[in-house]
Formats: C-alpha cells, structure tokens, sequence
C-alpha cells in the first residue's frame, strides 16, 4: 500500500496497554554525595538488574517538601549508573517547570491511574457496550490464578495480568516471575518474583526454597545480596510487605 492509498479511516496506529517492569526511584534527601555513593553500592550488588534501566524518579516522598533540587544534576548523576530518567513523579511547581526544560513528563498516581483508564477505553470498539455480566465475570477472572506446572527455565519469562501466579515446579536462575497478585512457588525458587506490579501491597511471594535473584513487591525488592542475610534463605518461607519494607516469615 502506497501513502497516497491511505484514507481518513485507516488506522496507522494502535494504543495497547501494557504490564511493565520499570524501576521507581523515591528521593528522600537530595544529597547528591550520598545519592552517589548508595546508588554505587546498589549497582554493585546487582549489576545486571540496573543495566540500562527506564527510571521514575519520584520527588513526592522528600523528607523537605519545600527545599529546591537541582533536577538535571539528579538526573545525570543516575545516568552515570546506566538509570535513565523517562519521567518524573511530583506535584510540585518548581519540579515540573525544571522537567519541562528536560523534556521530561511529570506524572503522578492519580494521573497514572486516569491514564490507563483512558487507554483502555479507547481500545473498546464504540458499538460495544459493557454490560452487568460482563463485569461480573472480570471479577470473577481477577481472583483466579494461572498455574504453571513445568519448570520455569533460564530466559523465560511468565506474567500473570490481573491475578495470583501458581508454579507448580521450581524456578531456575535468570527466569522471571510477573504478577498483579501473590506468587506462589512449590518448588526452589531461583530467578525473579515480582509480585502486586499493578501496586497491591498486600501481594507476597510464597516458596518452598528461597534461593531468589531478586523479590519485589508493589515495587519495593531485595535482591540476593540482601536475601543471603535473612535466616530462611533457602528455607520455605512467605515475603510481605510492612510499612514499605519487604519481611521474610517462616511458611
């Protein structure tokens, strides 16, 4: 098809929603030598996890909500560790004049949420209409699970969108497991568990070994370096999120 074909009614382009990892930096203080120094040691236990990695950078949790940041000083000193900034998170001003310099959007959980419902509408065909069933049946899907029962190998990859994630075998190293709800695995778990992506802090990870790469719920995550410590690590245990901090029970 030649561009001179092309109508008013042809499609070029589709908007699709999508369940992404994409790593939240929340600033507390903006000390730039400190920032540097904790960022090396983060890196540095997980190099491979931080490699050219899309970064939020949420200016809504500062411990002083009136002091002034210098943006593109922060900005440059998280490229430096290969986090590179694709949008910030603030409801202030003085952030967002200094992100607009950047060329950088600035969003915020209420933005975010009416964003995805306006995608998600525009999906839907104009002659469709929802009806009561419908919605029940949505539900009703948000409350099952998907099971796996073969292994997970190295390289793969399973998401599990608005529901709980069922492995039914173990999880090797350098496989992925992506979830809106609880992870459940009834063997070793060896890669990566990401639990709540869509923010429900009341997901956790549940394993009979823990032996993870990395764990993460609703966002906040410990790597390996940080699992060593705990007393359960390859032990049965359940992990849960309590005032933002990822906590290792015995299963």
């Amino acid at each position: 098809m030649k561009p001179s074909d092309l109508t008013s009614n042809t499609a070029v382009f589709q908007f699709k929603g999508s369940t992404l990892t994409i790593t939240v930096l929340e600033l507390i203080e903006p000390d730039l030598v400190a920032l540097k120094q904790q960022l090396a040691e983060k890196v540095k236990q997980a190099p491979n996890l931080f490699n050219n990695t899309p970064l939020i950078l949420a200016l809504d949790k500062l411990a002083n909500p009136d002091i002034t940041l210098d943006l593109n000083a922060i900005v440059s000193l998280c490229r430096e560790f290969s986090l590179f900034t694709v949008a910030i998170r603030s409801q202030r001003e003085q952030d967002s004049n200094a992100a607009q310099h950047l060329y950088l959007p600035v969003i915020n959980a209420g933005q975010e949420k009416e964003r995805a419902t306006a995608v998600s509408q525009l999906q839907k065909p104009k002659e469709n209409n929802i009806s009561i069933t419908e919605t029940k049946e949505s539900s009703i899907l948000h409350k099952s699970a998907k099971v796996i029962r073969q292994p997970v190998r190295s390289g793969q990859q399973i998401v599990a969108k608005n529901c709980d994630l069922i492995v039914m075998s173990s999880v090797s190293a350098g496989a992925e497991l992506l979830s809106d709800g609880n992870i459940h695995v009834y063997g070793a778990l060896r890669g990566r568990a990401l639990a709540g992506l869509s923010g429900d802090t009341s997901a956790g990870v549940y394993c009979q070994q823990m032996a993870a790469e990395l764990i993460s719920i609703a966002g906040q995550y410990k790597v390996a370096e940080d699992l060593r410590r705990s007393p359960l690590w390859e032990k049965a245990c359940f992990i849960m999120l309590e005032d933002d901090q990822l906590i290792i029970n015995e299963l």
